[in-house]
């Protein structure tokens, strides 16, 4: 069985704990999940930022810092990530476990207390954000959306996604758009602050050896008072493609970009997603895949070329580097070893050692709180949580005849090619 606790603190308020003894470190995130939309996706990510830059209590980022370095040196992080068409907001903080300070004083007590107040008091002029504040994300985010375009493997993926999910909420970007972050003022941050304090559904979550006792009760409190009405998006899933569409851009690139994108036919909770996913690894997922040693090696038609599946929307992507002459021959290339596939043509090595890959790679994320953290986070949209035994269980069931008819199930739904003008 899992060995996570999970209990309730709220409307729409979660707190789960992972007890470990192996670390001398402890950490702490608060998953705000929303509905993306165009409104306020950029408007949400610009305020994940901001709040982890400064609270009520110290109003500057020296103040902060000098607060988590009195706390043996622990650390703040915001990020912003999609799931499905879920917006995700996390803030985290990471420090030392309470049985190791001294006097027995509480980290997880004190970091607790912080992410609350950069949650729920935040460093405000009125009803506004800290102007300077929010120029200063609106900058790195921007600045984030020219370092994407600059990479050309990012860039495609992208192009790929707004293309093949048109009119889909998939489709929009984690942040929102360019001209929405520079839209946004300090005025309508607040405004989209408060929105986030009712809608948003909270999932807290504890990775320690140290009792959450002292964090639980400070969340609790924390959400005391406060008028709730959590709201989340169910995720459109079209299970299968009609007439396959292709797209081509020419830039000045050095490197072709080739991107497919492929309606899976399953998606969570379906309990085929298991066999989807090993069978998306064999066909491009670990060094002895299909992709990698066919497609790759032996017809040396790419640089790389890889494939995973995304099991809350159902799509199968394979992203490739390739040279403009061969890209017609490497999209051929491509779908004759998914036809392959459809047809049964999967060797025993090719099974057994996709499955000791992919369970390999699930331990590795347990060498660390931080991994441990990730492993839980990214079964927030799951039916239930999973430890590393149960997914390699499910994941050693998955037989050939699974395998198979995971395969048949992709349809072709879009082709982006990227090449030089």
């Amino acid at each position: 069985m899992s060995n996570i606790q999970r209990i309730r603190l709220g409307d729409g308020v979660w707190f789960s704990d992972v007890r470990d003894s192996r670390f001398k470190t402890m950490k702490i995130s608060a998953n705000l999940i929303v509905p993306l939309s165009a409104e306020n996706a950029a408007a949400n990510a610009l305020i994940c930022g901001v709040l982890s830059r400064s609270c009520k209590a110290y109003p500057d980022f020296t103040a902060l810092s000098k607060k988590l370095s009195f706390l043996y040196g622990a650390e703040l992080n915001a990020s912003v990530r999609k799931a499905g068409d879920n917006q995700v907001l996390t803030l985290s903080a990471s420090g030392l476990d309470d049985r190791y300070t001294l006097d027995g004083e509480s980290v997880a007590r004190e970091l607790s207390l912080l992410l609350c107040g950069v949650i729920f008091e935040p460093n405000l002029q009125g009803e506004a954000f800290v102007p300077g504040e929010v120029e200063q994300e609106r900058r790195q985010l921007l600045d984030l959306i020219d370092s994407e375009c600059n990479d050309k493997r990012i860039y495609a993926n992208a192009q790929l996604v707004s293309r093949m999910c048109a009119g889909e909420v998939f489709g929009m970007k984690r942040y929102g758009t360019a001209e929405t972050i520079r839209a946004a003022t300090p005025q309508s941050l607040y405004a989209a602050w408060r929105q986030l304090l009712k809608t948003a559904v909270f999932e807290i979550m504890y990775i320690g050896d140290s009792a959450p006792d002292r964090a639980v009760e400070v969340f609790r409190q924390a959400f005391e008072g406060i008028d709730r009405a959590p709201v989340t998006a169910q995720t459109e899933v079209i299970r299968a493609a009609a007439q396959p569409q292709h797209f081509t851009e020419e830039m000045d690139v050095v490197q072709s970009k080739l991107v497919m994108g492929f309606r899976a036919g399953t998606a969570l909770p379906d309990r085929e997603i298991y066999a989807t996913m090993l069978m998306c690894a064999i066909l491009g997922g670990t060094a002895n895949s299909k992709l990698f040693c066919n497609v790759r090696e032996k017809q040396s038609l790419c640089y790389y070329c890889g494939s995973r599946y995304d099991k809350m929307k159902g799509i199968v992507f394979i992203d490739s580097g390739v040279e403009g002459e061969n890209i017609e021959k490497l999209e051929a290339g491509v779908l004759h070893e998914i036809e392959d596939m459809k047809n049964g043509v999967i060797t025993d090595f090719e099974i057994e050692a996709t499955k000791m890959a992919v369970i390999n790679a699930y331990h590795t994320s347990d060498d660390t709180v931080s991994g441990i953290e990730s492993w839980y986070a990214a079964q927030l949209f799951d039916d239930s949580w999973k430890s590393i035994e149960e997914m390699a269980a499910l994941i050693n069931g998955v037989t050939r005849e699974e395998i198979v008819a995971a395969a048949n199930r992709l349809t072709l739904d879009t082709v982006y090619v990227l090449k030089n003008r």
